[in-house]
Parts: C-alpha cells; structure tokens; sequence
C-alpha cells in the first residue's frame, strides 16, 4: 500500500457509521481526509440529534463484523470495555408462524447500541492522523469544473451562521455517505444531469423500542439469553417482538410490523401488545422488568433503491455509499453490513485505479455496488416486505423478477426449518438474509429442487414455476434470481 502514491483531498459527507468506513479507506489513498457533518460529535457515547433512528437495535451481521474488524482490528474490545455483552453459548430463541428453533449461540458476537459502536469507531477515526472533523456545517451544493464534468468539492455552512453563501473546500473526490437525507438527487439535477427515478417500497414500516434495568432477582437473564425474536406472521398480522440486551445489563424491546400498522408507542398500549404476541416469553419478562427510558418510536414510510449507476453521464471526482444509495428494512439488520461491504469494494477499487487509472473510475464502482450488493440484498428485503398488506412496489425501470418466487420459496424454506427443525436450512435462511453467504447459496438448482421436492406445496410451485418460463429449472433460476 505504501508504493502507491497518494492524491491530495478527499472529502466524506456524513459521519455517521458508513462515512467513518468511508474515511478509514479514504485515509489510506489521501493525504488528507475531510468529515463534514451536520452534528456535534458527542464526547460520550450517546445519541446523536441527527441520527433519529440511532435509539432502536442496530447490529452487524457476520460478515459486516468481519469487514469492519479488518478496518478496525479489537473495536469488539472496545465495545467490552463499554460494557457490551457477548452472545457466546447464550440462547437464541426464534419463533416463526411454523415452530421454534432455540439453543446456544455459537459465536463470540459483541452486542451494542448504536451510540457505542459509533461512538467506538468514531475515535478510532479520529485518531488517524490524516483525516479531520468539521462538525456543525450543512453541505449547501457540490462545486464542479466549468464544464461540470467533475467535482471538486462542496460549499458548506456553519449551522450557526445566517442563511447565504458558504465557504468552498476543494477536493480529489467527494463521497456522500449522508444516508436517507442525501440531497444528491437534488444537487446532480441542478447541474444539469439526468438522475433515474428511484425504485419505491411504499412500506410504512413502524417500530416501537424501550430500555430496561434489570432488577436484582432477575439479573441472571443477561447470562441466559442473547435474543428472543417472534417473528411476526404476515398471514395473521401481528407484530415482531424482539428482546435482547446492550452494553451495562440493559435490556430493550422493540415491535416491529410493515404495512401501516405501526405499534403503540404508549406505556400501557405496548405492554398490552407484546402480552399479545404469539408467543407469551417476552410478556412475561417485561412483567418483571424496571422501564429507564421512555417508549421511542420510528416509521420508515418508503424504502428506496437509487439508479446512480445507470446515468448516462456521471461526473468523475463523486462517489455515493450507504443509506444515500439504498435504504433496507431494518429487521434483518442489513443496513450497516451494506455499508460495510461498499467500504470493501471502495478499498478494493481505489487499490487498483491508483495503480492502474482508467477513466470512469467512479461510475464502475457504482455499478459494481449496485450489481454485487445493492440489487441482491433489495431483493430479499422486497421478497420479505411484499409479504405484508398494505405494502406496494413502484418500480422505476423494469418490474423485479421473481419476487413472487422467492417469497413463497423462502417461507417454504422456513417452514422446512422451523417446522421439521432442519437445522441446516434454518441457518442457510438467515445466512442469506443476513448477507453472510451469497444468494446463490440457497437458490441454486439442487438446494431449489431439494426443498421445492419436499412437500406438495413445494411441486405446486414447482410445476407454476416451469409452465410459467417454459424453460428448465436451471434456466428459470439464472433468469429471475439476481446473480
């Protein structure tokens, strides 16, 4: 990495977890790495103003965990000296509509809430040497070359100033890791270029969280469970009900449903309806445990995939990562490792561009995002959310392929687990929705046959499937699965 010559300035909008990535691969291409952010920084661990959904449980999956190790080698430790509990050997108990698997979990996973990981790794990157903080200060517009065929950098604000122009900070590259309150679109437009319309799921996702001191009789829980997740039955309607635990012994509780039916976020209606859950576990500890927080509740209204990477032209100098690209349901806890992944490839790309420069750079990048992260893990979540009543789809472009295949093939697949305790497919499932391994790994022709073989109402499909395509099963997969 040291022969690789490195260029001027870079600048990363947002400093939220993916812009900390952000920076941390930037840092190691550039002199001199920029986070401007609409925030303070805080000195604690604590929420942030500008991070409203930071209160409700935040997670890394296996491989998001993975990634950010290499980025930041023992921010687990870190988090341990906060507090954070591991998951080793504690039982994990998921109840879906078809039955429940329940026992030890096998791996040694740090538990947080969103204040302490970003907390964590925010010092991490500060203390790189090359990479600065400017806190407080709105991104008003980017600033281009005359012929706007690049950027060059941003004008921002102090947020404590008047409203009217700001200063101008020139850059190398310019990455917009600013989440769901990205203006790219917005900017990109003003300059003249042509921005696709976004992919919507009118999802009107609500969820509803509170934290929880054990009381001395039952501190024993922390050392006995890591999580009990009912899952919610999209058949019937009801909720998802979450319990696990944070750094310092605090429990938290979240219910969660699409489709418009949001949870109580008052103290009586939530007891009520975690009591009504299809299974009684977490209402009769909540019964027992001592509320320290009021009841927070979020409502994702749309999930958006944007089509950046199909622009006909797109100026050199800009890249986009994160929740500014694609936002996700939260349940499956992808969000973060997406972010994670696109820091990968980031690394990976500028590795090469800064040894082998070819034009374009910046819109290759994007396309590989879209292809190898986006598209696959916006496939699951439409497959899981569309379940729901009250959801509706607007694609931009093309419909997506095989989102009616994949739904009833993925409830088989967990009504095989769950219900005939088929331990392997049960973790294939949430392996695959949780990006450790990639689709292919569950929907390739022998794990399909296996499973569609299994029962009479895998054959229906089956038989829907080959009339419908008039092609072989194979064939029918290549097409309609994301690759």
């Amino acid at each position: 990495m040291s022969r690789i010559p490195k260029r001027e300035k870079a600048i990363v909008i947002g400093g939220s977890i993916a812009g900390l990535m952000t920076a941390r691969v930037l840092s190691q291409y550039f002199e001199d790495v920029l986070i401007i952010d609409k925030d303070e920084f805080p000195d604690l661990p604590v929420d942030r103003v500008g991070v409203p959904h930071g209160f409700h449980p935040h997670r890394f999956t296996a491989r998001g965990k993975m990634i950010t190790e290499q980025l930041f080698p023992g921010y687990e430790e870190d988090l341990r000296k906060l507090g954070s509990p591991s998951s080793l050997n504690k039982t994990a108990h998921i109840m879906t509509q078809y039955g429940t698997v329940a026992g030890p979990y096998d791996r040694d996973d740090i538990k947080f809430s969103r204040a302490a990981l970003e907390w964590v790794i925010h010092r991490r990157v500060k203390a790189i040497s090359n990479v600065r903080f400017m806190p407080k200060h709105d991104v008003l517009r980017l600033i281009t070359t005359t012929d706007q065929a690049a950027v060059i950098g941003v004008e921002v604000r102090d947020r404590g100033e008047a409203a009217g122009s700001g200063k101008k900070w020139l850059a190398d590259l310019v990455v917009d890791a600013s989440g769901r309150a990205s203006k790219l679109t917005q900017w990109l437009e003003e300059l003249g270029y042509e921005v696709p319309a976004a992919d919507i799921m009118k999802a009107s996702i609500g969820y509803s969280t509170r934290r929880y001191k054990l009381p001395a009789h039952m501190a024993h829980l922390s050392e006995e469970w890591d999580v009990i997740n009912i899952m919610g039955q999209p058949s019937n309607g009801t909720f998802t009900g979450v319990f696990s635990f944070i750094e310092n012994e605090v429990a938290e509780i979240v219910l969660y449903r699409p489709g418009g039916q949001y949870p109580p976020t008052m103290a009586e209606q939530f007891d009520e309806a975690v009591a009504a859950l299809p299974s009684p576990l977490i209402g009769e500890i909540l019964q027992e445990l001592e509320p320290i927080t009021p009841l927070r509740g979020f409502h994702v209204n749309e999930l958006y995939r944007r089509h950046y990477e199909q622009m006909e032209k797109w100026p050199s100098g800009l890249l986009v990562i994160g929740d500014a690209y694609c936002i996700y349901d939260p349940i499956f806890g992808q969000g973060m490792t997406v972010a994670a992944i696109e820091a990968d490839l980031l690394d990976a790309h500028l590795q090469e561009h800064l040894i082998n420069p070819e034009a374009h750079f910046e819109q290759r990048l994007l396309r590989k995002m879209q292809d190898a992260v986006i598209t696959p893990t916006w496939w699951l979540n439409c497959s899981a959310v569309l379940e729901w009543e009250g959801v509706e789809y607007e694609a931009a472009s093309e419909p997506l392929k095989g989102i009616a295949f994949g739904r009833r093939f993925m409830d088989l697949v967990l009504k095989e687990g769950t219900g005939n305790q088929n331990y392997q497919l049960f973790g294939m499932y949430w392996a695959v929705n949780t990006l450790s391994v990639p689709l292919r790994e569950l929907y390739n022709l022998d794990m399909v046959s296996t499973v569609l073989h299994a029962s009479d109402e895998g054959r229906k499909l089956l038989a829907e499937l080959l009339e419908e395509h008039g092609l072989p099963l194979e064939e029918v997969l290549d097409k309609i699965i994301p690759q």
